[in-house]
């Protein structure tokens, strides 16, 4: 019987311990949402769907490099890759022609990789006139904390996020490529247009601006978007971004790391540029290293808070197939 008191101090200990490794750690992955599942015997690999902080040890480093190395040794050609930049607003419109809302689920893991999303406790009452910005009138004036989402499709992050800042006086912008995501986004039944404002808009665009002042933001959430485009632009587009957060404001990343095994399934022919590919529906991909992410947002006036591979082992349990796959995560600060 006096264990019992023990052994509860002793598990309390380890929680509080594992939550400041969570906050504190740029090296280390965060315990993932459901909770840290490691593979300590290979034996056990099949047992589950998938496995945490997976070690990659250097043969599977040279695997993997190999193998990205052959598949794209043989690139589209350069009078061909132009369609790919040229044409994107096309693609992206004829993929939520044919996906509709169907392709991507909602983030519930959101905000426990991101608890930056939660309005601070002071602005968690009803909404209430602020005049801290004297600029003309736009959406989301008032509002005390602002978060903006680029790349937001068919609202799969923006709809956890309006759930959970409900009764604060917090407000949203969301912004796509794509008129057809936006459409399907406004016509989902949780989409509130008093906490939130959406609209179609290119970030590679530098002449069109956005609908909210400079420093006016608190968060930017970038959820496997920068992939998307060319590298040639990512640095263009991150510090225009960046222009918007306030001092103190955070950018959120979320994007897919070097080697992850969606990199290493394309075939010859499939490559437009380093590390970065066309699919077979013509959507691009590129494949981060933390380094490349550091020196993105730092170059751009952040500060890092957390830069980290999220690696983990996927498996199809049913095939008998084994998957590495590769994310990076990212918080960066405004000085």
């Amino acid at each position: 019987m006096h264990c019992l008191p023990c052994h509860f101090t002793a598990n309390l200990a380890k929680g509080f311990r594992r939550l400041c490794l969570r906050k504190n750690s740029t090296s280390n992955r965060p315990a993932a949402p459901l909770g840290s599942r490691i593979l300590t015997n290979p034996n056990d690999v099949f047992k589950h769907n998938m496995w945490d902080h997976v070690q990659w040890t250097e043969e599977d480093k040279e695997n993997a490099r190999l193998k990205a190395e052959e598949n794209s040794s043989i690139r589209v050609p350069l009078n061909e890759q132009v369609k790919f930049d040229k044409d994107a607003g096309q693609i992206w419109e004829k993929f939520y022609e044919t996906h509709h809302n169907k392709f991507f689920k909602n983030r519930k893991w959101l905000f426990a990789e991101f608890p930056e999303l939660l309005p601070p406790a002071q602005t968690r009452t009803s909404h209430h006139e602020h005049t801290d910005i004297q600029t003309p009138s736009f959406p989301g004036q008032h509002a005390a904390f602002r978060i903006l989402e680029v790349g937001c499709g068919v609202g799969n992050s923006l709809f956890p996020i309006l759930s959970t800042i409900k009764k604060t006086d917090a407000f949203v912008y969301c912004c796509d490529f794509s008129s057809n995501a936006i459409e399907l986004m406004k016509a989902h039944p949780d989409y509130d247009a008093s906490m939130c404002h959406s609209f179609v808009h290119n970030i590679c665009d530098e002449e069109v601006p956005f609908p909210f002042p400079p420093q006016s933001l608190d968060v930017i959430l970038a959820v496997f978007v920068l992939s998307s485009i060319h590298p040639e632009r990512m640095e263009g587009v991150v510090n225009r971004l960046s222009a918007y957060l306030k001092h103190g404001g955070v950018f959120l990343f979320r994007d897919y790391g070097r080697y992850d095994f969606s990199q290493l399934r394309f075939k010859n022919g499939c490559c437009l540029a380093e590390n970065f590919y066309t699919r077979g529906d013509g959507t691009c991909v590129y494949y981060f290293t933390k380094e490349e992410v550091q020196n993105l947002f730092v170059n751009a006036g952040l500060d890092e808070i957390q830069n980290l591979e999220d690696k983990r082992l996927q498996v199809n349990r049913g095939k008998k197939v084994v998957m590495r796959r590769v994310w990076v995560q990212s918080k960066f600060k405004k000085r």
